[in-house]
This record gives C-alpha cells, structure tokens and sequence, in this order.
C-alpha cells in the first residue's frame, strides 16, 4: 500500500473556494488574459490541490502542510519571490527523494494545471488534442521557461523603427529606446514589447483614415449596429432596425438610451439619442426577441422562421445606429448619431478592402478573409451551441463586416511582417517564432472583439467579446470597437494583456537554476493514446471534458482559421487541415457521430480509454486527480464506471467552489458551484465485497464526508454530487460488490443508495432536530428540491432521483392542482402563490401533507385571509410544533430576497395571532 498524500487525508476546502471565487475578478497578469479558452479551471484550485497530492501525509507535520495549502491558494501569494512557494517547492522535491516529481495533464486545455505543477517545481509534461490550445500551452508553459534568461538568445531582433506614439501607461511602450531593457524583461519580453508596438503602430498608419477622430479631437471607441431586416408588410416596406433593446448607458447615476422615432411620411425609423428624465419608453423593449421582429413604424411582425428565410436569402442588410466616444482629456463616454463622416469612411474601407484582399491573397496564397465553413449548429449535443449559420453566416468571414475584414486582414499581415524582419535580422528562428506567436495570441483577441457577435453592455459602458459564453448565437445589435481607440478591445489594451501575462510567467523559477534547466512540454496528441512508456509518471492531475458541455473544436475554429492566416506556416503540423481536427475529439456532438445515442457512447468509450491510459502511464504508487463539474446523475454514473474500468479508484474526493454565485442564476438554474476533484490511484486488489457490509461502510463514511462538507458550507446540488466521492472511495476498493445472489452490484444502484443517504442528511440538518419520522414524504421531497435547486427547472430523471431519495414517486405529484408541475422533458416546484391560482387546488378542503397544508397557509396570509386562516390551522397541523418547524426551514433554505421566502416568513411572523402555539422563533435552532 503506497503511502498516504495529503489530499487524500485532508484540504481546506473553504480558504481554497474562496481564492478560487475571487480569482474570476483577477486581470493583471492572470493568463485568462492570454487568450479564450473554454472551462478553465481556476488557478487557485489548481495549484492548492497539486502541492495537496504531492506533499505526503505526515500526522505530526499535517497541519504545517495545511497552511501551506491555505497560504498559497490567494492569487498574491505567487506574484515574484515568495518564501512559502519555495517551501513548497523544497518539500515536494524532498518527498521524491531530491528529483522533481514527474506530473502530465493529458487535457491540459488552456494550462491551469500544468502552469501550477510548473510553478511547483514539478517536471511538467501538457498534452492536448486541439492545436488552438496546444499553441496557449506553448505561450504559458514552453516559451518564457525557454527564453527567460538573458543568454537564452545570441541575437535580439528588435524593430528598426520606434513607435511614432508613446504611451506612458502601457508597458509595451517604454518612453525610452526599443533597445534597451526594462527592469525585470527577459529577451523574450523585450522583443515581445517591442514588436507588439511595431505591429500597432504599422498597422494604424494604413488603417487609421477608417477610424477618424471628431474636429473636437473626441476618438470613436466603438460603433453601434444593427441588422436590419425589411418590413414584410407591403403597405409599408420600411427598414427595421433589429435591437434586443436600446440602452446604451445603464447605470444608477447615468442612463442614456437610443429612441427609435417612427417616420411614417418618409416610411423609415430614424433614431435619437435621449438622457435621464427625457427617456419616456422603456428601452428594455427592442424590435426583435428570438427572431420575432416587430415592424416599429406599422407594428408589423415577422415570425422566427421567416427571419431566418430572409437572412438566408441574403434580405438582410445593418444600420449603425450610434457612435461611441472618448476624448483624451475628460473621464467618460459620450454618445451621438452617426454621421455622413462616419459612413463614408466605412464605406471607403469597403472599398480599400478588395485592393488589400488581391494583394494578400496573391501573397499568402490562400484567401485572406476565413472562407472556411462555420458549423451547422442544431441539434441536441454540443452541436446546440451554434446559430449563426441558419441565418446565412455559412462562412467564418461572415462573422466580420468590410471594415473588421479590413482591419484583420492588415494586422495578420503586420504580424507576418514582424517575423520576416526577424529572420533578416539574423534572429533563432525558434525565437523569433515564439514572439511572433504572442503578436498572434493578441491577434486572436483582436478578432474575438472585432465581429459582428460582440454585444454592447450598458452597466458597464463597454464591449463584450464573441465568447462572453461557450457558444456562437446569433446577435442583431452587436458593437465594433475602434482597434486604435485606445480603450475596451483595442490593440493596446489587448496587448497589454498579453504582456504581463508574459511577464509573470517569466518570473516563475525554472525547476534548477543551472545553465541549461529542463523545459515543460507540449504535445500535441490524443490522451486516448499517450505517447509515454507505462509507470512513467508520479501524478496526472487533469480536467477531462464533460459529454456535450463545450464544443472545444468548433468554438477554437474561430481562432484556427485566423492562426493559419498568422503563424499557420509555422506550425505546419498543427495546422495540417481546413479546420481544427474533429475525427478523436473527446466531445459527445450528435452531428459528428450519427445521433446523440451513438454520440454518448463514443464519448464513453473515449473517455474510459483515457483513464485506461492514465492508469498505464501512472507508477504503482502515483496519484491522480482528476476534476469533474457535471450535475447529472447519468454523468456521474459514467465516469465512475469508467475510472473502475480502467482500474482506478477513488481515496479522497472534495468539492472546491469554482464558479461566482451570480453566474448561476440561483433563481433560475440548477448549475453547480463545486467543482469535484477525485483522488484516485491504481487499483491493486482483486478482492469481492459483500453488499450488506460494503453498504454499512459507504453510510459511515458518506456521512463523515457530509459533517465536514456541511461545515465547509457546501450545500444544494452541490452537496449532492460532493456525495459521490465518499461512497465510491468505498465503493471502488473492490474489484466488484456483489448481493447476496452474487448479482455485481452497478454504479446506478450505487448512486441509488448514496442519495437516499444524502437526502436523510439534508434533512436531518435542514430541520435542525424536529423529529424526521413526523414529516411526510412529499413534504421531505419539498423541503430537498428547494434545498437542492430554490425554484429551477430541472430534468425529468434528476428529479425522479431526488424523489426516490425522499420516498415518493413524481408522476404522482404533477397535473392540476399538484406540487410538481412538468415541462416538456424538465420539472419544478410550484410555489403557494402558483398553486393558489389553480381551481383545483384552491377548492381543496382535505390536505394529507403538511406541504399541502404550508401552501395553502401561505396563500391565505399573502392574500391577508385571516380567518380563513385560522380555520384552515386548526383543522390541518396548527398546533403541531413539527409543521411550524417545517415552515421556518423552507424559509431559511431559499435564498435572501425570494418572495416565496418571504411569504413563509410572514406566516411564521403572524403565529401567535391566529394559532395558541408559540410564537415563530420558537425553541429549535433559534
């Protein structure tokens, strides 16, 4: 039996979701920064739960190993020399004997986890399948290890030219020669510095008479558009403007808005800009939701059907609608209409587009504008992420209007022209090609915010990339940032992004400060087939995909086709094909595979290879860790048969909050915050459990597991999931549980039991000692599903789940008058307001559940009935102390604000005056 790894003993689950949380607000220097990539785990999370399974357990020094978790998991704690990384560092060097232990990510994505095994001085080996992100993996692991030296190279190439514009507050320019160093820059960061500002400055001297500054020196940041549409009445025939809505400043002390004015005599709708007061109308109310247009001179309408009929058939055309300003010396932004300057300089960048067009695409070789087709979308896996080509956008250029083709297509150049001077400068062509691969990085973000996709947000007067979610919608509004205008999406803040990034991964220490010090690397490959010989490795920590939650490929298509067009030529291997390779991508797309069915089992199957292979290349006593953040049973249920599959099983198992609570949409969603990382290791036994006694271990231990999640304020669905792990650490010590019958014992009826386990838990706490034998099925049911998912939609089998867990059948609850009510393939819980509406409810004189009963309470009080009220107690559970226990726990279980909540608590309040019980705040828990 290996020896024990902290992880598998203990974590400090809280301090690290903290840091984990508030990392999502962190810029300077985070390499979410870098470059777009899907489901990146957070760094704090990453990096705690990495020095957790390399340190060893040790009774007499676990709590010093503890706080060093906790004191390295703040975002601080690693920016420049810090004396408790190196701690880090020389702990994890001497539990493996004086080496650095060996550790892969076979999903390494966008590098969270490898860039913190790095940071720990691990010897780190990233693998991924995408070339999008094996190109990330190079800028974050391979490139500022290579060249962070000031002897890693013999020639610096450095621009001829200085930058006509010095901009003291960017770091890329330096208010002194482009020769010389600025404290702390590797050769890597000055030439990077350097050329990023070549490129800028190169690029604005063709580009600039298409952005003009107004005569009072103002300069646009952004444009507003719109899509237009005609009218399909033909009495009228107008041009609709397509807006979801008209905001253009939303905020406490500053609302401006754009009005659109029917002009019946001219049969068109001219627009302007109105303030404060003066916004009469309600700008939340465009002229289009889900393809429903509304005409705004005739009030005509056009179906979603017919909307994307007309923009197949190329009727579609846009409008700029307003021009957003900034100027040098006051704070703000400043809107107006656009005028006849404005459009004839777009229209001249139309015409600059052909001339620049003929000359690249003779140059290049290729078309300079993507032609390369965009996914079809539909469907029901990942494929449902994809919109635009229904509306005709069937080409990866169609996602730019002329003047951001323009614009591209001159930037791409400038970078390619960055590398040719490098190389006539007498540069290392690996260096010259890991600097020109930043200026393409920040190339990428250029695009990602220069599309006809980018939204304009009101509350905070900017503009959102492509990717503000991991899909590709259609947007009708959308905003064209100024590449030049200095501020949000422009190339300068861009590449100040991409600069410090650089510059803090060039202060992370190599893993021996000798000459010529090991290298992280990159491969680009499949973790269905690793390309490393068995026992190789002394951890893989990863975060494999999840079934059909990110379309990885056809999303980093965006970017491949741009990359070919930048630096494709010099990365031939990786970017060998039309569009990013598909055939082994580990993604459940019903589209690819021949139905969702046929999607799912492939899925499976690849995903059960890759443990397989995660278990050949691991030592005997090596560890994994390995994420999952999926809220179905289903998911669950195939990644644990998987692990066993491949012969790993679970020892430790915790749930880290990664995701902000106001992502979630707790109202509405059932999304989780947790995400949970798996301990496990390579199973060495052959042993048979008995069911009855396996049983009786997985209850013990799923219940100390849910004391400390408890107290770590794990709750909902979260805490649900955080189950899982517990029993399968049990669970998975076997090499199979068998009944009494010898029939294996599966998964599903593993998952069966946990929640059964679970929801007695939750509900033992949630009451807070009232006598659980004294509460009703269904009204256990309630109490769990507003516990688990407040007022959510949920699938139908998740459901069915819990309500087995609380001992009753669903479809028994649903219909008229019912707690449940059903939604196409999801259901929810009613609420007392909801339910009063219903006839049938309503009429009811007889209430067996004391969910029933609450409802009705409820809606009486609301609807200040109270005599009503007071009948209705005294022939139902009045003077029972559980029922009132009852109601004072569905309260505190949803959340601050929620009327439901609110109501509940107003009963509570009123007790004393139409029951003898009592009063609310009674002798349990308060």
């Amino acid at each position: 039996m290996p020896s024990l790894r902290l992880i598998e003993v203990d974590f400090p689950i809280r301090p690290v979701s903290e840091e984990s949380v508030r990392e999502k607000n962190i810029r300077h220097g985070h390499i979410s920064t870098l470059h777009i990539w899907w489901a990146r785990r957070p760094l704090a999370a990453s990096r705690t739960t990495a020095l957790a399974a390399l340190l060893p357990d040790e009774p007499h020094r676990r709590e010093i190993f503890l706080r060093l978790v906790r004191d390295l998991a703040p975002w601080e704690a690693v920016q420049g020399k810090n004396s408790e990384l190196e701690k880090a560092r020389a702990l994890i060097r001497e539990a493996f004997g004086g080496r650095p232990p060996r550790v892969l990510d076979p999903f390494a994505g966008g590098g969270s986890i490898p860039l913190e095994a790095l940071r720990l001085g691990c010897e780190t080996h990233a693998l991924d399948y995408n070339p999008v992100a094996v190109l990330i993996l190079k800028c974050v692991l391979e490139y500022p290890q290579r060249y962070a030296r000031p002897d890693s190279v013999s020639v610096l190439p450095l621009p001829s030219s200085k930058p006509r514009s010095q901009n003291p507050t960017l770091p890329y320019f330096p208010g002194k020669g482009d020769g010389e160093s600025q404290a702390g820059e590797s050769p890597l960061l000055r030439a990077v510095r350097a050329w990023g500002a070549w490129v800028l400055e190169e690029a604005r001297r063709e580009l600039q008479p298409f952005y003009p500054p107004d005569p009072d020196g103002s300069v646009p940041v952004g444009y507003i558009w719109a899509r237009t549409l005609p009218c399909q009445n033909p009495a009228c025939g107008a041009e609709i403007p397509l807006m979801r809505q008209t905001w253009l400043a939303k905020k406490d002390n500053r609302k401006i808005a754009l009005r659109l004015v029917p002009n019946r005599a001219a049969r068109r709708v001219d627009a302007e800009i109105v303030e404060g007061q003066a916004i009469a109308f309600d700008p939340d109310e465009g002229t289009v939701t889900r393809a429903h247009v509304r005409c705004p001179l005739c009030g005509g309408t056009i179906d979603d059907k017919t909307t994307r009929r007309l923009f197949r058939e190329g009727k579609a055309g846009q409008r700029m609608m307003a021009v957003v300003l900034h100027h040098p010396k006051r704070a703000g932004k400043s809107y107006r209409l656009p005028t006849a300057r404005d459009l004839e300089a777009y229209h001249a960048a139309e015409t600059a587009l052909e001339k620049k067009s003929a000359e690249l695409r003779e140059k290049w070789g290729m078309e300079p504008v993507p032609d390369e087709p965009t996914p079809l979308g539909g469907g029901p896996g990942a494929e449902r992420a994809f919109s635009v080509h229904k509306y005709g956008l069937t080409r990866w250029g169609d996602l730019f209007n002329p003047r951001q083709q323009l614009a591209l297509i001159t930037f791409a150049d400038k970078v390619r022209q960055a590398h040719a001077q490098m190389l006539a400068q007498g540069a290392d062509p690996e260096f010259a090609k890991a600097v020109v691969t930043y200026l393409a990085i920040t190339f990428d973000r250029l695009a990602a915010a220069l599309n006809t996709l980018c939204r304009w947000q009101p509350a905070g007067e900017k503009i959102a990339d492509v990717f503000s979610r991991q899909a590709l919608p259609m947007v009708w509004d959308f905003a064209e940032p100024n590449p030049f205008g200095g501020a949000s999406r422009s190339w300068e803040e861009l590449f100040a992004d991409t600069y410090n990034v650089c510059l803090h991964l060039s202060h992370i220490p190599p893993l021996f400060p000798n000459p010529h010090p090991p290298i992280p690397t990159v491969t680009h490959g499949s973790a269905t087939a690793l390309p490393w010989p068995e026992n190789f490795f002394d951890a893989v920590l990863t975060d494999p995909p999840y079934y059909d939650n990110v379309p990885y490929s056809d999303l980093s298509d965006f970017f491949y086709v741009w990359l070919k067009r930048t630096v494709g030529d010099l990365y031939p291997d990786l970017f060998a094909t039309p569009l990013t390779p598909k055939s082994e991508e580990m993604v459940a797309d019903a589209s690819k595979a021949g139905g969702m069915e046929n999607a799912m089992r492939r899925f499976e199957n690849m995903l059960t290879q890759a443990f397989r292979e995660i278990h050949r290349v691991l030592k005997p006593n090596g560890i994994a860790v390995i994420v999952f953040a999926h809220k179905t049973t289903e998911a669950w249920e195939t990644v644990i048969t998987s692990l066993l599959d491949a012969g790993l099983y679970m020892t430790a198992s915790w749930p880290i909050h990664t995701e902000m609570q106001a992502r979630l949409r707790a109202q509405e969603s059932a999304a989780l915050a947790s995400s949970i990382y798996m301990v496990c290791r390579k199973r060495t036994t052959e042993e048979i459990g008995d069911y009855t006694r396996v049983r009786r271990e997985i209850e013990a231990r799923v219940r100390e597991r849910l004391a400390q999640f408890w107290e770590e304020g794990i709750r909902g669905a979260d805490f649900f999931m955080s189950a899982i792990g517990p029993a399968v650490e049990v669970f998975g010590r076997y090499a199979r549980v068998e009944k009494l019958s010898g029939e294996e014992v599966t998964v599903a009826e593993l998952l069966e039991y946990v929640r059964k386990v679970v929801a007695e838990f939750a509900l033992e706490r949630i009451l807070q000692g009232a006598e659980l034998s004294g509460v009703d099925p269904l009204t256990r049911f309630y109490l769990l599903w507003r516990w688990t998912y407040n007022h959510a939609r949920v699938r139908f089998d998740e459901a069915r789940k819990l309500a087995a867990g609380a001992g009753i059948e669903l479809t028994d609850h649903w219909g008229p008058g019912g707690l449940v009510a059903k939604d196409g393939e999801h259901v929810r819980v009613r609420s007392p307001m909801e339910r009063a509406k219903d006839p049938r409810f309503a009429a009811r004189t007889e209430f067996q559940t004391m969910v029933d009963a609450m409802h009705r309470a409820a809606a009486l009080w609301s609807e200040n009935r109270i005599a009503e009220l007071r009948e209705h107690l005294a022939a139902t559970y009045g003077e029972n102390e559980t029922f009132w226990q009852v109601v004072q726990a569905a309260s505190e279980v949803l959340p601050e604000g929620d009327k439901e909540r609110q109501i509940l608590q107003g009963l509570l309040y009123g007790r004393r005056s139409y029951t003898r019980g009592p009063s609310q705040l009674s002798m349990w828990g308060n």
